[in-house]
């Protein structure tokens, strides 16, 4: 999975979330090149929900139902 600036380029991609004792362990790279991983707390996950809205989880699940529009593909870099 990649996250994206608005600009369109790769920030992170995310290769592997895993269990952790403390949480979820997520493994990626910053920027293409700088190797990450981060714990997930449940408290912070928790923590999040207030971010949630009815028109978010909306969103999202339309996300993950949608189909991939041609042009909309994964930018590339420049």
């Amino acid at each position: 999975m990649k996250l994206f600036t608005p600009e369109k380029t790769v920030l992170m991609d995310i290769t592997a979330i895993t269990p952790h004792p403390d949480g979820l362990l997520i493994e990626g790279k910053i920027m293409g090149t700088m190797p990450m991983k981060a714990v997930l707390r449940s408290n912070e996950l928790q923590a999040g929900r207030r971010f949630l809205s009815w028109a978010l989880v909306r969103r999202v699940i339309g996300m993950v139902f949608a189909r991939q529009v041609a042009g909309s593909q994964t930018p590339t870099k420049r």
